[in-house]
């Protein structure tokens, strides 16, 4: 998956996991309901800071906060960029 966005410094692209659309018993839950997703893979990286290289790359799924991160949409796509400092772990 290639965007044509390339972020600077220490930031990177997250495309955020797709919301669960059901309980774990059946229940389908409607859009206004559903939680924000805190996990999401890398699409692109920055080259970080010039005494801090990065961690993650491109592929790497991730964690991070609920309410991190800038929402942009790319070619009708929504993607969150945010620093590396915000993202919690690679699972």
């Amino acid at each position: 998956m290639s965007v044509n966005v390339k972020p600077l410094a220490d930031r990177v692209l997250v495309e955020p996991a797709a919301a669960e659309e059901k309980t774990a018993g059946g229940i389908i839950i409607p859009d206004t309901a559903k939680e924000k997703p805190q996990k999401g893979i890398i699409v692109a990286v920055g080259k970080g800071k010039p005494d801090e290289p990065m961690t993650v790359k491109e592929g790497d799924t991730v964690l991070y906060g609920k309410f991190a991160g800038t929402e942009i949409n790319i070619e009708g796509k929504d993607y969150l960029i945010m620093r590396e400092s915000d993202l919690f772990a690679i699972v």
